[in-house]
This record gives C-alpha cells, structure tokens and sequence, in this order.
C-alpha cells in the first residue's frame, strides 16, 4: 500500500538484513497530504491487525494498515503537542483474532549506549561495560524492560529472540551503532529471568549465539541466556570488604583450599545433582573454619558447557554457572565466607575458549574474538581459540570481566589459567607453525600488554585484590609491579617447586639419597618471584593417582609421607595451596562427577593426616616466621641442605623482628636418628612446638616432647647446637624460649 518508507527499506527489513531499523519502525514524521504527521510503522510478522493505543485512553485506537504482506503495518497520527517524544502503545491480534496483546512499541525509545560509552568501547577503556552491555534492566519514563546490547561489527543483521517472542527473529531487530559495531534495542515489558539469544546474520549465513555479557544461563546442555538482576543482593559482609584494601597479603599466612564445587560434595549418587551454592556456603565455611585455611580458590564457576572440563571451556565469562543456583545464590556464597574471615579467590580463563557454536567462536560469522589465521588463533593442544588479545573491543572484554566478578561478586581475586600459554606465540607449536611478533620474536606483546593492563585496573580499581598466575616457564618478574618492567601479578604458582617436590617424595627412601637437589634447588629461585607452593588438582588426575597414592611404602609409610610432605611445603617460603581431599588423603584419582571420599575419616589414619593439616595451617597462622618475610632471602636460611646420605633438610625460618624464628628440621627416610646434632643460632631452650610423627595424628610419637636445650658446641657454622631424636618420615618444628 502507499507510504513514504522505500520498497528497498522494507525489503531489508523483512529479509532481516537491516542495520538500523529505526529507520523504518516507530515514529517519524512525515508530509501527509500537505500537512506535518506522524508516521507510525510496525513490523508485526504474526499478527492480524494492529492498532496505535493512546496510554492515556486505551480505549482511544487508530486502526494500522498492513502496506507489506510479510507483515509490516502503518498508521498516520496527528503529530502530538509539545517536543517530547510521543508515546503510545500497539494493540496486536494474533492467531486470527483470537488473542490480543497491548504493549509498547520498541522503536519507540531512545538507546542506552552514549556516544562517549561506545569510543571507550572501541578505545578499549570501558572497564565497567557490563553495566552497559549484554541484558540490562531499565526504566524509560516509567516503562520496565529490558536493553540489549551486543558487538557484532561484521553482521548484516541482529536480532534479539526469546521466550518472549516465540524465538522469531524477524520480531526485535537491534539497530546497529556506525562505526562502533554495537547493537542494541530496549524491549519493554520484559523483566528477570527472560530466557534469549541474539540470532546474527551475515550475508547469506543465519545462527543464533548466546550472550557474552550474559549474566546467567540455563543449565547446560541448553544454551539460552537468562536475564537477572544483579542489583537486588544484600550483601553484610562490610567488615571484610573495609579490611581487604588495608591489609597486605603478602605479609599475611595465605593458605588456599583448591575447591571444584561439583565434586567437593554431592547431595547423592546421581552425576546430575549438585549441591547448591547456599548449601556449599555454610558446609565450606564451617570445613575452611575448622581445618584453618584463609581462602578457597574455585575451579572456574563462569558457564560452561562440558562438566568434564572442569570449568577451563569457559563460555559464559559473565555467567555463574546455574549448575548450582542463581547469580544471588553465588554472591550469598562469596557473603558467607567473608563472614568467616574466608576469601574466595576465583579460577579465571582468558587463555582460550570452546568452539561451540553458540559461544564466542566466529560470533558475528567472522573471526571475532579469535585470530582468523589458525597459527594464531587455536590451540591444537585443547581444541579451543585463542583470544586476539591486539583488538581494543576484545582486551576490554576480557579486563572488564575480571573487574565484574571483583565488583559485582566481591570475589578477593583471580588465578589466571595457563599464562605461559599467552606469552609465547610458540607455546606447544612446531616450527613453521606459528607466527612471529613484528620484532621477529616469540613473545606474544599484545598478550602481554593485556595482562599488564589487567593487573593495573585490577589494583587500582580494587585495592587488596590478588592476581596469581599460573606460569610454568622462567619468563621474568611475573610478580613484580608493572612500572618496573614486571606483568603486574600479586603471586605465582611455583610449577617448578611443585614438580620437583612430588617427584622426590614419590620415590622410595631409599632411592632419595640421589635426588637430593630435587629438595634443595627450590631455594635457589625462591625469591625471584612472590611464590605460591601449589599442590593442585593437577597433580591428582589423568592416571597420576592420588598423591596418598603416589608416595611409597606401606600403610604406615604412606601416610608419614604425606604428613611429612605437608609440614615441608608449609614451612617453606612461599603461600600455601592445597586441593580437596588431599588434605584427608583420598585414595582414588580426582573425579569430576563424583563426591570426594569423605567416608575416609572414620579411619585414624586419614583422620590423623586431617588433624596434621589443620596444625600446620594454625602453626602457620600463629608464627609470624612462618609467613612474614616469604619473599626476601632475609626470612630463610638452611642449616643444613647437604646431607644427601642421611636425607635430611634443616633450615631456619625468619619474621620481621630476625629474633623471632623457628628451627625446622626434616626426615625424608623412615629411620629415626637418636642424638642428631643440629646446629642452631643461640643458645637458650628450644621448645618442640610441631612434629608430624605425633601420635595425635596417627604417627609413632617419637620425638623430643617439650623441647631440648641447646648447647655451646658449634655445629653446622652456628654457635650452639642441639642433640634431637629424629623421628622417621617427619618435620619437627623448634621455637626458641629464651
């Protein structure tokens, strides 16, 4: 029928190629019979017959002309007194009449992405865009709904689908932002919990893609995202968040419980029931309170679609994943543990990502977020992409997601998965299978650049914050600050500490004598970096065993091992990580889908091996030497690290005031040593105030009960010495009583 739009314009809009929609729908002014009037068009692909509503008097109503058969109709209306926008609402029969709908038209309302929101975007400077992108919730004049906003800079043509609209995509066409490449549409009439997707199209190629500032997802397998409101939490835990910023962290005892939630505990047998986030709440809060560890460190909780991932096919890096409730049910998680005096520090995945087709891969039917070129942007290894970290959108992306979970979740940090793999452009690869940086090199400058600037406004923004990186290679000061060439990092996983030690102690006693420098060549580094000692999932999967399992000897040798293995890592510089169930000495390999073996503790054994790791953390805890100077070679210094023959390691152990230390001293062969001369630093009396071989724990209780007293006779380069029973297979802990 006649009307001022063009066939073109229209054509555009029903094939849903059109980038502005706006142009067509809603209101505009037109000459109509030559006189000013107002235009109102509708794309309506299901209906009937429409009508244009006044708000005011519903029952005042303008019939709307269908001028294109697919379903497009027009009204012409008096233009409306006053320089404000007009309102009205559509009225829309659907199903031959038989079902009518009032509702606001979309096209109607202005857009929620300033100019200046949109330079930052391409800027790579809108370090808080998850309170402008994805689903957000909003009122326009007293109108409820919902604004969607999405980059796609190469789609011809978006839309947003739900179930809300029958999962049409000819329904909520976005308008595209040019140059900036954003989408976006407000919807009125839509609150918490809609279900959507965006359907893209580019060129000739139709698909439908979650929602990467999506907030909450159904529960995998299906894929829709969810709209929530993450406003309405009331958080209590204001004492630990007015804490955080003043303490420093790195002079505190920092003992992480590596935690995978789906298997810590299940409610039953069925793989597909999960504790919820509230119960897991207080049932770790109460676990951490009693074992004594200062924070848990998650296995990746952002959605993702394969539970056997672990979490690390990260998707949904907005999204909790709904495997165990909702959004709030995660911030009442994070609240609970703070009111215990429980951080909670996050794994976090920036390294790569699935290839699903409704994540990020290919989003707007291009190279989007991943490198084009394959030596670039997969990893063969994984099966996954690679983020370019040199795009500006894709950096901001990334930096703001980090920032999201530290505001919006209050989490105390993130461990960065696999770094090493972002800084080298060679990481895995063989020659000719990647691509040098401009100076010809290996290192990856733009991953590089990305995780400094990460560190920065993770800092800066949120002060008393922890970033860890998980680095396996020598690259130079990860830990140290940005301004001083470093990457930013608060600490480092200590890989190589880790490899070594698990090495040595999986060889039998007497075996060890030949891999003394497994033990001792740890020091040598120790202070290069601000080091966690990681005793991680890692270690406990794909056919390695347990670690309980790894150790040698028989029952009894097995479990003083690992008492024995514990008090050295806990002794020895560096914070401290440790993953559930290692600490009660499960027997199986880590599973993914089942519970750990809590039935375990019935037996003294595993229940001595508990006890042992919640004295070690209340040691830790208690003894400044322990944890202050973790990071300078002022705060250790070995008494004896040459004794190959007998498999022995003393050191001492420093805080601050260099008057308060410990001496420590450890049996890696199952033979206790009666008179062992020990030299010490002074001579007074030397409480024994740790000793893995305690019978409290299971062990053989030999020892030097309430202490020795030093002599003065010179021993290993010290002014006094003291004679000590050796217990076999364990750590014993002196304090100086002067």
């Amino acid at each position: 029928m006649r009307t001022t739009a063009s066939l073109e314009t229209i054509g555009r809009l029903v094939e849903g190629r059109h980038e502005n929609p706006f142009e067509l729908l809603g209101p505009h002014e037109v000459d109509h019979l030559g006189r000013r009037a107002l235009a109102v068009r509708a794309f309506l692909p299901t209906s009937s017959q429409a009508w244009v509503v006044d708000p005011a008097h519903e029952d005042r109503t303008l019939p709307m002309r269908r001028i294109h058969p697919a379903g497009l109709y027009e009204a012409i209306c008096p233009l409306p007194n006053g320089n404000g926008s007009p309102r009205y609402m559509l009225r829309v029969a659907e199903e031959g009449g038989r079902k009518t709908t009032t509702m606001h038209d979309p096209y109607s309302f202005p857009y929620l992405l300033t100019g200046f929101d949109r330079h930052l975007l391409n800027e790579g400077r809108h370090w808080q865009c998850y309170n402008r992108l994805g689903a957000q919730l909003r009122t326009i004049d007293g109108v409820e709904g919902v604004n969607f906003a999405v980059w796609a800079p190469n789609a011809t043509g978006l839309s947003v689908i739900g179930d809300f609209n029958n999962w049409d995509g000819r329904r909520h066409p976005l308008r595209k932002h040019i140059p900036s490449g954003y989408w976006e549409l407000f919807v009125p009439g839509l609150g918490e919990d809609t279900l959507y997707k965006f359907q893209i199209r580019h060129d000739d190629w139709t698909f439908e893609k979650s929602d990467p500032f999506g907030f909450a997802a159904e529960v995998p397998p299906l894929t829709a995202s969810k709209v929530v409101d993450l406003s309405r939490y009331a958080w209590n835990d204001t004492e630990w968040m007015d804490r955080r910023p003043r303490t420093n962290w790195l002079e505190q005892p920092l003992s992480f419980y590596e935690v995978h939630l789906g298997s810590w505990k299940r409610p039953g047998d069925d793989p597909t029931q999960w504790l919820s986030y509230r119960d897991l709440a207080h049932q770790l809060a109460e676990y951490c309170t009693e074992i004594g560890y200062t924070h848990v460190e998650l296995l990746p909780v952002c959605e993702h679609p394969l539970s056997a991932s672990w979490g690390y096919q990260t998707l949904g890096y907005y999204a909790v994943t709904s495997r165990h409730g909702s959004p709030q049910d995660f911030m009442y998680f994070v609240d609970v543990l703070h009111q215990h005096d429980i951080g909670v520090i996050l794994d976090w995945v920036p390294a790569h990502f699935p290839r699903d087709g409704h994540g990020l891969r290919q989003f707007d039917g291009t190279a989007l977020y991943e490198h084009a070129d394959p030596r670039l942007g997969e990893h063969r290894d994984w099966g996954t992409n690679i983020f370019n970290y040199g795009r500006h959108e894709v950096r901001n992306y990334l930096t703001s997601n980090a920032l999201f979970w530290m505001d919006k979740y209050h989490v105390d940090g993130i461990r960065v998965d696999a770094v090493a793999s972002m800084l080298y452009l060679d990481y895995s690869r063989e020659d000719g299978d990647w691509l040098p940086n401009e100076y010809g090199g290996r290192e990856n400058l733009a991953a590089i650049s990305f995780l400094k600037e990460l560190n920065e406004q993770a800092h800066g923004q949120h002060p008393g914050v922890l970033t860890i990186a998980e680095e396996s290679t020598a690259w130079p000061g990860v830990s140290r600050p940005t301004h001083l060439g470093g990457l930013g990092f608060s600490l480092k996983w200590n890989m190589g500490w880790m490899n070594d030690t698990r090495n040595y102690i999986s060889h039998d006693p007497i075996h060890r004598k030949y891999h003394h420098d497994e033990l001792t060549f740890s020091l040598i580094y120790a202070f290069h970096e601000n080091f966690v000692l990681p005793l991680s999932h890692d270690e406990v999967v794909h056919c390695k065993g347990s670690l309980l399992d790894q150790v040698p000897g028989d029952l009894w040798q097995k479990f003083a091992n690992m008492r024995l293995l514990y008090s050295y890592q806990w002794t020895h510089p560096g914070k401290k990580l440790l993953f559930m169930g290692d600490d009660f000495g499960q027997w199986s390999e880590w599973d993914f889908d089942s519970s750990l073996q809590w039935h375990l503790l019935q037996w003294d054994s595993h229940k001595g091996l508990l006890k042992c790791v919640a004295d070690l953390n209340r040691l830790y805890r208690r003894e400044k030497a322990l944890y202050e100077v973790d990071f300078d070679c002022r705060g250790f210094e070995w008494i004896d690290c040459h004794d190959h023959d007998d498999c022995t390691l003393s050191y001492v152990r420093r805080a601050k005031d260099p008057n308060d230390f410990l001496v420590i001293a450890c049996n890696f062969t199952p033979v206790p040593r009666v008179g062992y001369r020990l030299g010490v630093p002074e001579q007074c009396w030397y409480e024994e105030i740790f000793n893995s071989d305690s019978s409290f724990y299971s062990g053989g209780n030999v020892g030097n009960h309430s202490g020795v007293m030093a002599e003065p006779w010179s021993s290993h380069g010290r002014p006094a010495s003291i004679s000590m029973t050796f217990p076999p297979l364990a750590t014993v802990v002196f304090k100086p009583r002067r």
